[in-house]
Protein backbone atom coordinates (compact mmCIF):
# COMPACT_ATOMS: atom_id res chain seq x y z
CA UNK A 1 0.00 0.00 0.00
CA UNK A 2 1.28 3.36 -0.96
CA UNK A 3 0.85 6.49 2.10
CA UNK A 4 1.56 9.05 -0.04
CA UNK A 5 1.87 9.45 -3.78
CA UNK A 6 5.55 11.21 -5.66
CA UNK A 7 4.16 14.14 -7.79
CA UNK A 8 -0.08 13.89 -6.89
CA UNK A 9 -0.50 17.88 -6.76
CA UNK A 10 -4.03 17.48 -5.40
CA UNK A 11 -5.07 18.23 -1.41
CA UNK A 12 -7.19 15.10 -0.59
CA UNK A 13 -8.46 17.33 2.34
CA UNK A 14 -10.38 19.74 -0.62
CA UNK A 15 -11.15 17.25 -3.38
CA UNK A 16 -14.13 15.35 -3.47
CA UNK A 17 -14.07 11.30 -3.00
CA UNK A 18 -14.76 11.50 -6.90
CA UNK A 19 -11.88 13.76 -7.60
CA UNK A 20 -9.24 11.42 -5.53
CA UNK A 21 -10.27 8.17 -7.76
CA UNK A 22 -10.15 9.96 -10.95
CA UNK A 23 -6.80 11.39 -10.74
CA UNK A 24 -5.37 7.87 -8.87
CA UNK A 25 -7.36 5.95 -11.66
CA UNK A 26 -5.49 8.03 -14.67
CA UNK A 27 -1.76 7.67 -12.72
CA UNK A 28 -2.41 4.21 -13.10
CA UNK A 29 -3.44 4.00 -16.58
CA UNK A 30 -6.85 2.54 -16.20
CA UNK A 31 -9.61 3.29 -17.78
CA UNK A 32 -13.06 3.37 -16.23
CA UNK A 33 -14.22 -0.33 -17.25
CA UNK A 34 -10.64 -1.74 -16.23
CA UNK A 35 -10.89 -0.08 -12.68
CA UNK A 36 -15.11 -1.38 -13.08
CA UNK A 37 -13.39 -4.79 -13.35
CA UNK A 38 -10.48 -5.29 -10.72
CA UNK A 39 -13.06 -3.20 -7.88
CA UNK A 40 -16.03 -5.56 -8.44
CA UNK A 41 -17.70 -2.16 -9.10
CA UNK A 42 -19.85 -1.05 -12.33
CA UNK A 43 -18.60 1.13 -14.36
CA UNK A 44 -21.95 3.34 -13.67
CA UNK A 45 -20.85 3.83 -9.99
CA UNK A 46 -17.32 4.71 -11.13
CA UNK A 47 -18.51 7.55 -13.64
CA UNK A 48 -21.40 8.77 -11.25
CA UNK A 49 -18.00 9.53 -8.46
CA UNK A 50 -15.93 10.26 -10.96
CA UNK A 51 -18.10 13.23 -12.14
CA UNK A 52 -19.13 14.14 -8.32
CA UNK A 53 -23.23 13.35 -9.38
CA UNK A 54 -22.48 10.80 -6.55
CA UNK A 55 -20.91 12.16 -3.19
CA UNK A 56 -20.62 8.49 -1.12
CA UNK A 57 -19.80 5.41 -1.28
CA UNK A 58 -20.10 2.55 0.97
CA UNK A 59 -17.04 1.30 2.84
CA UNK A 60 -16.88 -1.88 0.96
CA UNK A 61 -17.04 0.01 -2.18
CA UNK A 62 -14.41 2.25 -1.00
CA UNK A 63 -12.25 -0.55 0.09
CA UNK A 64 -12.34 -2.14 -3.11
CA UNK A 65 -11.37 0.82 -5.25
CA UNK A 66 -8.42 1.42 -2.47
CA UNK A 67 -7.18 -2.72 -3.22
CA UNK A 68 -7.80 -1.67 -7.09
CA UNK A 69 -6.07 1.72 -7.04
CA UNK A 70 -3.40 0.61 -4.46
CA UNK A 71 -3.53 3.07 -1.86
CA UNK A 72 -5.22 3.53 1.77
CA UNK A 73 -8.94 4.03 2.02
CA UNK A 74 -8.39 6.91 4.01
CA UNK A 75 -6.74 8.99 1.56
CA UNK A 76 -9.27 8.08 -0.86
CA UNK A 77 -12.09 9.31 2.12
CA UNK A 78 -9.86 12.43 2.54
CA UNK A 79 -10.31 11.96 5.95
CA UNK A 80 -9.02 15.54 8.57
CA UNK A 81 -5.19 14.90 9.16
CA UNK A 82 -4.65 17.26 11.60
CA UNK A 83 -6.28 18.21 14.57
CA UNK A 84 -7.99 21.93 14.56
CA UNK A 85 -9.16 22.45 17.87
CA UNK A 86 -7.34 25.02 19.98
CA UNK A 87 -7.99 28.73 20.31
CA UNK A 88 -3.94 29.87 19.81
CA UNK A 89 -1.08 28.16 17.68
CA UNK A 90 0.69 26.78 21.13
CA UNK A 91 -2.41 25.54 22.63
CA UNK A 92 -2.89 23.46 18.81
CA UNK A 93 -3.09 20.01 19.25
CA UNK A 94 -1.35 18.19 16.75
CA UNK A 95 -0.32 14.55 15.04
CA UNK A 96 3.19 15.59 15.20
CA UNK A 97 2.75 15.79 18.75
CA UNK A 98 1.44 12.20 18.97
CA UNK A 99 3.83 10.83 16.66
CA UNK A 100 6.84 12.21 19.06
CA UNK A 101 5.49 10.69 21.86
CA UNK A 102 5.50 7.03 20.13
CA UNK A 103 8.62 7.31 18.62
CA UNK A 104 10.53 9.62 20.56
CA UNK A 105 13.79 11.21 19.45
CA UNK A 106 15.49 9.38 22.13
CA UNK A 107 14.64 6.23 21.13
CA UNK A 108 17.65 6.59 18.36
CA UNK A 109 20.13 8.99 19.99
CA UNK A 110 19.99 7.37 23.44
CA UNK A 111 20.00 10.12 26.64
CA UNK A 112 17.76 10.05 29.73
CA UNK A 113 14.19 9.89 29.10
CA UNK A 114 13.17 12.61 31.56
CA UNK A 115 14.86 14.42 34.85
CA UNK A 116 11.56 14.56 36.50
CA UNK A 117 10.89 11.95 38.97
CA UNK A 118 8.01 8.99 37.64
CA UNK A 119 4.40 9.71 38.51
CA UNK A 120 3.01 7.05 41.16
CA UNK A 121 1.23 4.41 39.43
CA UNK A 122 -2.02 5.78 41.11
CA UNK A 123 -1.63 8.89 39.34
CA UNK A 124 -0.83 7.06 35.83
CA UNK A 125 -4.27 5.43 36.55
CA UNK A 126 -6.65 8.47 37.10
CA UNK A 127 -4.83 9.79 34.08
CA UNK A 128 -5.58 7.17 31.80
CA UNK A 129 -9.13 6.84 32.87
CA UNK A 130 -9.75 10.41 31.93
CA UNK A 131 -8.45 9.92 28.95
CA UNK A 132 -10.71 7.00 28.15
CA UNK A 133 -13.78 9.26 29.53
CA UNK A 134 -12.43 12.31 26.68
CA UNK A 135 -12.29 9.57 23.36
CA UNK A 136 -15.47 7.80 24.28
CA UNK A 137 -16.95 11.11 24.18
CA UNK A 138 -15.27 12.14 20.81
CA UNK A 139 -13.29 15.08 22.24
CA UNK A 140 -9.94 14.66 19.83
CA UNK A 141 -8.23 18.39 20.81
CA UNK A 142 -8.73 17.41 24.18
CA UNK A 143 -7.28 13.46 23.09
CA UNK A 144 -4.40 15.14 20.97
CA UNK A 145 -3.26 17.67 23.96
CA UNK A 146 -3.17 14.76 26.72
CA UNK A 147 -2.25 11.63 24.91
CA UNK A 148 1.58 12.43 24.51
CA UNK A 149 2.45 13.54 28.03
CA UNK A 150 0.48 10.41 29.46
CA UNK A 151 2.59 8.02 27.21
CA UNK A 152 5.64 10.11 28.39
CA UNK A 153 4.92 10.05 31.98
CA UNK A 154 3.80 5.74 31.75
CA UNK A 155 7.53 5.44 29.43
CA UNK A 156 9.24 7.18 32.37
CA UNK A 157 7.37 5.27 35.10
CA UNK A 158 7.81 1.84 32.82
CA UNK A 159 11.67 2.44 33.15
CA UNK A 160 11.94 4.19 36.92
CA UNK A 161 10.39 0.99 38.48
CA UNK A 162 10.79 -2.57 39.25
CA UNK A 163 8.57 -5.76 40.17
CA UNK A 164 4.67 -4.87 40.45
CA UNK A 165 4.96 -1.17 39.55
CA UNK A 166 6.84 -1.32 36.87
CA UNK A 167 4.30 -3.97 35.27
CA UNK A 168 1.90 -2.09 36.29
CA UNK A 169 3.04 1.04 34.34
CA UNK A 170 3.85 -0.91 31.50
CA UNK A 171 -0.38 -1.75 31.69
CA UNK A 172 -1.15 1.78 31.37
CA UNK A 173 1.75 2.26 28.40
CA UNK A 174 0.06 -0.20 26.37
CA UNK A 175 -3.18 1.11 26.45
CA UNK A 176 -2.12 4.54 25.90
CA UNK A 177 -0.56 3.17 22.96
CA UNK A 178 -3.28 1.53 21.64
CA UNK A 179 -5.52 5.04 22.09
CA UNK A 180 -2.95 6.34 20.21
CA UNK A 181 -3.36 3.90 17.19
CA UNK A 182 -6.90 4.65 17.55
CA UNK A 183 -6.62 8.12 17.31
CA UNK A 184 -3.85 8.57 14.67
CA UNK A 185 -5.91 5.78 12.50
CA UNK A 186 -9.02 7.83 12.53
CA UNK A 187 -6.78 10.81 11.23
CA UNK A 188 -5.96 8.81 8.20
CA UNK A 189 -2.10 8.16 9.70
CA UNK A 190 -2.08 4.20 9.99
CA UNK A 191 1.71 4.02 9.35
CA UNK A 192 2.59 6.01 12.66
CA UNK A 193 -0.95 3.65 14.49
CA UNK A 194 0.88 0.76 13.10
CA UNK A 195 4.27 1.70 15.23
CA UNK A 196 1.78 2.58 17.99
CA UNK A 197 0.49 -1.04 17.90
CA UNK A 198 4.37 -2.24 17.51
CA UNK A 199 5.19 -0.57 20.74
CA UNK A 200 2.05 -1.54 22.63
CA UNK A 201 3.11 -5.31 22.04
CA UNK A 202 6.10 -4.67 23.81
CA UNK A 203 4.49 -3.48 26.67
CA UNK A 204 2.46 -5.82 27.06
CA UNK A 205 5.03 -8.22 27.42
CA UNK A 206 5.64 -6.76 30.79
CA UNK A 207 2.28 -6.01 31.91
CA UNK A 208 0.18 -7.64 34.41
CA UNK A 209 -3.13 -7.64 33.25
CA UNK A 210 -3.72 -11.10 31.04
CA UNK A 211 -6.46 -9.26 28.50
CA UNK A 212 -4.52 -6.65 27.07
CA UNK A 213 -3.29 -9.23 25.01
CA UNK A 214 -6.90 -9.49 23.83
CA UNK A 215 -7.30 -5.64 23.75
CA UNK A 216 -4.31 -5.38 21.26
CA UNK A 217 -5.97 -7.99 18.63
CA UNK A 218 -8.65 -5.99 18.76
CA UNK A 219 -7.27 -2.97 18.06
CA UNK A 220 -4.84 -3.82 15.54
CA UNK A 221 -8.08 -5.98 13.80
CA UNK A 222 -9.65 -2.09 13.53
CA UNK A 223 -6.20 -0.65 12.24
CA UNK A 224 -6.00 -3.17 9.58
CA UNK A 225 -9.62 -2.30 8.68
CA UNK A 226 -8.57 0.89 7.59
CA UNK A 227 -5.80 0.41 6.25
CA UNK A 228 -7.81 -1.85 4.03
CA UNK A 229 -6.04 -4.69 4.92
CA UNK A 230 -9.44 -6.59 5.71
CA UNK A 231 -8.07 -10.01 5.15
CA UNK A 232 -5.87 -9.74 7.98
CA UNK A 233 -7.85 -8.25 9.99
CA UNK A 234 -10.66 -11.06 9.99
CA UNK A 235 -7.59 -13.05 10.97
CA UNK A 236 -6.13 -11.01 13.18
CA UNK A 237 -9.45 -11.26 15.59
CA UNK A 238 -10.75 -14.49 14.88
CA UNK A 239 -7.43 -15.92 16.27
CA UNK A 240 -7.59 -14.55 19.13
CA UNK A 241 -11.52 -15.33 19.94
CA UNK A 242 -10.79 -18.78 19.28
CA UNK A 243 -7.88 -18.71 21.72
CA UNK A 244 -9.98 -17.34 24.45
CA UNK A 245 -13.30 -18.51 23.61
CA UNK A 246 -15.14 -18.47 26.78
CA UNK A 247 -17.27 -21.47 28.23
CA UNK A 248 -20.49 -21.65 30.69
CA UNK A 249 -19.24 -20.27 33.93
CA UNK A 250 -16.93 -17.31 31.75
CA UNK A 251 -17.43 -14.17 33.24
CA UNK A 252 -19.10 -11.25 31.78
CA UNK A 253 -15.88 -9.39 31.70
CA UNK A 254 -14.07 -12.31 29.54
CA UNK A 255 -17.36 -12.49 26.94
CA UNK A 256 -17.38 -9.48 26.32
CA UNK A 257 -13.68 -8.84 25.02
CA UNK A 258 -15.01 -12.21 22.96
CA UNK A 259 -17.93 -10.54 21.35
CA UNK A 260 -15.89 -7.50 20.84
CA UNK A 261 -13.56 -9.37 18.55
CA UNK A 262 -16.36 -11.20 16.73
CA UNK A 263 -17.37 -7.80 15.76
CA UNK A 264 -14.12 -6.67 14.77
CA UNK A 265 -13.90 -9.85 12.64
CA UNK A 266 -17.55 -9.32 11.15
CA UNK A 267 -16.23 -6.00 10.95
CA UNK A 268 -13.72 -6.95 8.23
CA UNK A 269 -15.71 -9.79 6.84
CA UNK A 270 -18.65 -7.17 5.87
CA UNK A 271 -16.51 -5.13 3.39
CA UNK A 272 -15.44 -8.26 1.98
CA UNK A 273 -18.60 -8.86 1.31
CA UNK A 274 -18.60 -12.30 3.29
CA UNK A 275 -22.11 -12.09 3.98
CA UNK A 276 -22.77 -15.64 5.71
CA UNK A 277 -20.06 -15.17 7.81
CA UNK A 278 -20.76 -12.05 8.76
CA UNK A 279 -23.99 -13.83 9.71
CA UNK A 280 -22.68 -16.54 11.62
CA UNK A 281 -20.46 -14.12 13.78
CA UNK A 282 -23.31 -11.75 14.38
CA UNK A 283 -25.31 -14.67 15.97
CA UNK A 284 -22.13 -15.65 18.11
CA UNK A 285 -21.79 -11.89 19.38
CA UNK A 286 -25.53 -11.91 19.87
CA UNK A 287 -25.45 -15.26 21.97
CA UNK A 288 -22.74 -13.90 23.88
CA UNK A 289 -24.21 -10.41 24.80
CA UNK A 290 -27.81 -12.12 25.18
CA UNK A 291 -25.95 -14.19 28.23
CA UNK A 292 -24.47 -10.86 29.61
CA UNK A 293 -27.83 -9.56 30.04
CA UNK A 294 -26.39 -5.97 29.88
CA UNK A 295 -23.45 -3.89 28.19
CA UNK A 296 -20.35 -3.54 29.93
CA UNK A 297 -17.51 -1.27 29.50
CA UNK A 298 -13.89 -3.33 28.64
CA UNK A 299 -11.43 -0.96 28.40
CA UNK A 300 -13.66 2.28 27.52
CA UNK A 301 -15.08 -0.43 24.92
CA UNK A 302 -18.97 -1.51 25.51
CA UNK A 303 -20.44 -4.95 24.52
CA UNK A 304 -23.89 -6.35 25.27
CA UNK A 305 -27.24 -6.36 23.87
CA UNK A 306 -27.22 -2.82 22.77
CA UNK A 307 -23.63 -2.99 21.30
CA UNK A 308 -24.63 -6.00 19.62
CA UNK A 309 -27.65 -4.46 18.33
CA UNK A 310 -25.83 -1.65 16.59
CA UNK A 311 -23.23 -3.28 15.19
CA UNK A 312 -26.45 -5.31 13.58
CA UNK A 313 -27.38 -2.19 11.77
CA UNK A 314 -24.01 -0.96 10.64
CA UNK A 315 -23.89 -4.25 8.75
CA UNK A 316 -27.15 -4.44 7.48
CA UNK A 317 -25.98 -0.87 6.10
CA UNK A 318 -22.85 -2.26 4.85
CA UNK A 319 -24.84 -5.20 2.87
CA UNK A 320 -27.34 -2.49 1.27
CA UNK A 321 -30.19 -3.88 2.98
CA UNK A 322 -31.70 -0.39 3.93
CA UNK A 323 -34.90 -1.00 4.39
CA UNK A 324 -33.66 -3.94 7.19
CA UNK A 325 -31.36 -1.39 9.05
CA UNK A 326 -33.73 1.09 9.72
CA UNK A 327 -36.75 -1.64 10.89
CA UNK A 328 -34.08 -2.94 13.37
CA UNK A 329 -32.61 0.86 14.27
CA UNK A 330 -36.07 0.96 15.84
CA UNK A 331 -35.33 -1.78 18.42
CA UNK A 332 -32.27 -0.86 19.87
CA UNK A 333 -32.19 -1.26 23.44
CA UNK A 334 -31.18 1.33 26.07
CA UNK A 335 -29.81 3.08 23.97
CA UNK A 336 -28.47 5.80 26.13
CA UNK A 337 -26.32 3.44 27.92
CA UNK A 338 -23.88 3.67 25.26
CA UNK A 339 -20.87 6.40 25.13
CA UNK A 340 -21.41 9.12 22.97
CA UNK A 341 -19.35 8.13 19.91
CA UNK A 342 -21.28 5.29 20.21
CA UNK A 343 -24.54 6.79 19.61
CA UNK A 344 -23.40 9.15 16.81
CA UNK A 345 -22.30 6.27 14.75
CA UNK A 346 -25.35 4.64 15.26
CA UNK A 347 -26.88 7.86 14.32
CA UNK A 348 -24.93 7.75 11.21
CA UNK A 349 -25.65 4.76 10.13
CA UNK A 350 -29.88 5.42 10.21
CA UNK A 351 -28.77 8.44 8.27
CA UNK A 352 -26.97 6.27 5.52
CA UNK A 353 -29.47 4.13 5.67
CA UNK A 354 -32.15 6.99 4.69
CA UNK A 355 -30.21 8.14 2.61
CA UNK A 356 -30.12 5.08 0.52
CA UNK A 357 -33.92 5.13 0.69
CA UNK A 358 -33.99 8.44 -0.84
CA UNK A 359 -35.28 10.08 2.80
CA UNK A 360 -33.41 13.17 2.89
CA UNK A 361 -35.35 15.01 5.93
CA UNK A 362 -34.98 11.58 7.74
CA UNK A 363 -31.47 11.42 6.85
CA UNK A 364 -30.93 14.82 8.01
CA UNK A 365 -32.41 13.95 11.16
CA UNK A 366 -30.26 11.22 12.19
CA UNK A 367 -27.16 13.33 10.96
CA UNK A 368 -28.10 16.48 13.76
CA UNK A 369 -29.13 13.79 16.57
CA UNK A 370 -25.32 12.47 16.15
CA UNK A 371 -24.00 15.52 16.14
CA UNK A 372 -25.98 16.40 19.11
CA UNK A 373 -24.14 13.25 20.80
CA UNK A 374 -20.40 13.85 19.80
CA UNK A 375 -19.91 17.10 17.88
CA UNK A 376 -16.07 17.00 17.97
CA UNK A 377 -16.04 14.00 16.59
CA UNK A 378 -18.18 14.54 13.82
CA UNK A 379 -15.91 16.97 12.42
CA UNK A 380 -13.57 14.06 11.80
CA UNK A 381 -15.35 11.21 10.66
CA UNK A 382 -15.00 10.99 6.94
CA UNK A 383 -18.37 9.27 6.18
CA UNK A 384 -20.56 11.57 8.06
CA UNK A 385 -18.87 14.60 6.42
CA UNK A 386 -19.50 12.90 2.81
CA UNK A 387 -22.76 12.03 3.64
CA UNK A 388 -23.86 15.82 5.03
CA UNK A 389 -21.88 17.11 1.48
CA UNK A 390 -24.40 15.00 -0.69
CA UNK A 391 -27.11 16.17 1.38
CA UNK A 392 -26.04 19.70 1.07
CA UNK A 393 -25.79 19.30 -2.84
CA UNK A 394 -29.68 18.68 -2.75
CA UNK A 395 -31.34 20.80 0.31
CA UNK A 396 -33.15 23.98 -0.27
CA UNK A 397 -31.92 26.91 1.60
CA UNK A 398 -34.12 26.41 4.75
CA UNK A 399 -32.74 22.73 5.60
CA UNK A 400 -31.01 22.13 8.44
CA UNK A 401 -27.97 20.32 6.90
CA UNK A 402 -27.07 23.61 5.95
CA UNK A 403 -25.92 24.58 8.87
CA UNK A 404 -24.54 21.73 9.78
CA UNK A 405 -22.21 21.75 6.66
CA UNK A 406 -20.74 24.58 7.92
CA UNK A 407 -20.08 23.42 11.68
CA UNK A 408 -18.16 20.49 10.41
CA UNK A 409 -15.84 22.89 8.03
CA UNK A 410 -17.26 22.04 4.65
CA UNK A 411 -16.71 24.39 2.47
CA UNK A 412 -18.33 25.41 -0.90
Amino acid sequence: MHNSLAGVSMNASKSSLGDRIAELRLRRNLTQEQLSASSDLSVDVIRKLEQNRRKTARLTSINALARALDTEPSYLVGQPTTFEIGETEDSLPSVLALRQAVSPVADILGGDLDPEDPPSITELRDSLRSTEVIRREGRMGEIGALLPQLIRDARLAAHAYTGADAAAANSVLAVAYQVAATTLTALGKEDAAFTAMERSLVAIRQCDDPNLETLSASTLSWVFTKQGRLADAEQVALARAQQIEPGFRSSPEDLALWGVLLLRAATAAVRQKKYDTVNQLLRMAKGAAESMGEDLDVYATPFGPTNAGIAKVNFLVEMEQSDEAVRSARSIPNLASLPPTWRARFHVDRALAYNELGKDRASESALLLAEGDAPEWMRYHSTSRRLVEELRGRASRRDAVLGLADRLGLVG
